[in-house]
């Protein structure tokens, strides 16, 4: 497998990494369920101006993610 890049993604895109048998709209979900259940990663998310209605993730925040969650 190609190593990790810490980028800009969509939120569709790097939850279909984590979830990649899924939906769409269902792997946001898990994704963003995982995110919202670990407080140090949600509390860091939105200190760095990350909202829910954002439709992509920063390269800040998906090393954030990564942290917290593990490469998908």
């Amino acid at each position: 497998m190609d190593e990790f890049l810490i980028r800009t993604y969509t939120k569709k895109e790097l939850a279909l990494m984590y979830f990649p048998d899924s939906s769409p709209r269902t792997a946001v979900n898990h994704l963003m369920a995982w995110v919202r259940r670990c407080a140090p990663l949600w509390q860091q998310l939105q200190s760095m101006g990350y909202r829910t209605t954002s439709k992509a993730f920063t390269p800040r925040e998906v090393r954030a993610i990564v942290e917290q969650l593990g490469e998908p």
